[in-house]
């Protein structure tokens, strides 16, 4: 089962979005998505951002590893997406509209590994528009 926040209202097709928010994994926890930008082409990606933790470790997809060791702790996330640059602070995937997604709790890995604890949590979400 997989919990998701779409963030409404906050569409978007050009410009530059930044998306702040704490995110908390708890250890044992690993395959989690914690946050996605949706929107990209070509297809068959839905996202052009996703950040998930493996192991003890957020990444970009699944590599790069972002920060190593956030199990157990608060970590603020920032995510600057650029539209006309297809840039997300690493290659975008392009497409024409997107928002943000913030997600939570026993969301299972695409490629089926079995992990029997997965969660993560956030709080103070913040949509920005530069």
């Amino acid at each position: 089962m997989c919990h998701h926040y779409d963030l409404m209202g906050y569409d978007y097709s050009s410009g530059v979005w930044q998306f702040e928010a704490y995110g908390y994994v708890p250890c044992g926890t690993s395959g989690v998505c914690v946050m996605q930008v949706f929107g990209s082409s070509p297809r068959p990606h839905a996202t052009t951002l996703m950040v998930r933790v493996y192991n003890d470790s957020p990444s970009y997809y699944r590599a790069p590893v972002l920060v190593p060791n956030i199990y157990d702790t608060w970590f603020r996330l920032t995510v600057i997406h650029d539209v006309e640059a297809s840039n997300v602070k690493a290659p975008g995937r392009g497409g024409k509209s997107h928002y943000f997604k913030c997600t939570w709790s026993l969301c299972t890995e695409h490629d089926g590994s079995n992990s029997y604890y997965m969660e993560s949590r956030c709080k103070e979400i913040k949509v920005l528009k530069k």
